[in-house]
C-alpha cells in the first residue's frame, strides 16, 4: 500500500494531508473496534506547520463517517479557522485544549468513552498490573475524578496536573484518554489500554484477589515494553491500515 502523501489542495500542505488521512484512519478504526459513542468524543491531532491549530471531527459526523476532509480545523481555543462554517463540539474539545497546551509533545490526544476503560476508572484502585498490557501502564497512568460535563478553567489545570507527563488518564466514570507524538502511537495506546482494562474486569470477575506479578517485575516489564522510546505504532500501523481497506474500503482517504 502507497503511502505517499497526497495534496487534497493549495490551501492543504503535503505533510497536513498525510495527518488528515491518519486521523481519519483512526476515527473508522476506533468505530471497528465499537469504541464510538454516536457522534461524541473526538480525537484531535495538531496541524503540522501550525502551531496552535488542530485538526478534529466535525460535530454530528459519526466516527465510521469521518474522512481526511471533512475534518475541520480549530484553533486552542475552537474556533474555526479553515474558512468553512463546519461546526464543532467546542464543548468537548476543551479536553483535548487543556492537553495539547500543557503537553507540546502530545501532537494526537485520543478521548474515549470505550467502556472497559470506563469500568475499570470506576474502581478504586483504578488499573492493576494483572496483564502484559497493563504493564505498559505501569506507574505511567493518571486518574481525574468526576466534575460533571462542564471543563471548567480550574478543572482543566486540576485534569492537567492529574495527567503530568503519563501518556494515559482515566477519567472516573467517565472515560480514558491518551495522548501521544503519532496518530499511531495514540490508537495503538488506546488498544492496550483497552484490552488491559478488559483482562482486569474479566479476571475481577473470576477472583476477589488475582494474582499480581512483584513490583520489580512490573517496573522491568514496563522498561521492556518501552524499548528506546521510539514512537509506538510505527509497525503496526500499516498492518492496521491494510486490515481497515480490506473490511471497508479506502474511503477515509477522500
Amino acid at each position: 500500500m502507497s503511502r505517499q502523501p497526497i495534496q487534497a489542495s493549495p490551501d492543504i500542505s503535503p505533510d497536513e494531508w498525510q495527518v488528515r488521512r491518519d486521523l481519519a484512519a483512526c476515527y473508522r478504526l476506533c468505530a471497528m473496534q465499537g469504541w464510538d459513542d454516536l457522534v461524541y468524543t473526538h480525537i484531535s491531532a495538531t496541524v503540522p506547520g501550525a502551531p496552535g491549530q488542530f485538526l478534529i471531527n466535525e460535530f454530528g459526523l459519526a466516527f465510521d463517517e469521518i474522512t481526511a476532509s471533512s475534518l475541520v480545523k480549530i484553533s486552542l481555543d475552537g474556533e474555526v479557522v479553515d474558512g468553512s462554517d463546519r461546526r464543532v463540539n467546542a464543548g468537548g474539545f476543551a479536553i483535548h485544549a487543556a492537553v495539547h497546551a500543557a503537553r507540546p509533545d502530545a501532537h494526537c490526544v485520543l478521548h474515549l468513552h470505550n467502556e472497559n476503560a470506563i469500568a475499570v476508572g470506576i474502581q478504586p484502585q483504578g488499573l492493576l498490573p494483572l496483564s502484559q498490557h497493563a504493564l505498559r501502564f505501569f506507574e505511567l497512568i493518571g486518574y481525574h475524578d468526576y466534575e460533571g460535563l462542564a471543563l471548567t478553567p480550574a478543572e482543566q489545570t486540576r485534569l492537567v496536573r492529574a495527567l503530568g507527563d503519563f501518556p494515559a488518564l482515566l477519567l472516573r466514570n467517565h472515560g480514558s484518554l491518551v495522548c501521544a507524538r503519532t496518530v499511531a502511537e495514540a490508537y495503538v495506546l488506546l488498544d492496550t489500554l483497552d484490552k488491559a482494562c478488559a483482562i482486569q474486569l474479566k479476571a475481577l470477575a473470576g477472583t476477589p484477589y488475582p494474582h499480581q506479578p512483584p513490583a520489580p517485575v512490573c517496573r522491568k516489564t514496563r522498561d521492556q515494553l518501552l524499548g528506546d522510546g521510539s514512537p509506538e505504532g510505527a509497525l503496526e500501523w500499516p498492518a492496521l491500515l491494510r486490515r481497515l481497506e480490506r473490511l471497508h474500503g479506502a474511503g477515509y482517504r477522500d
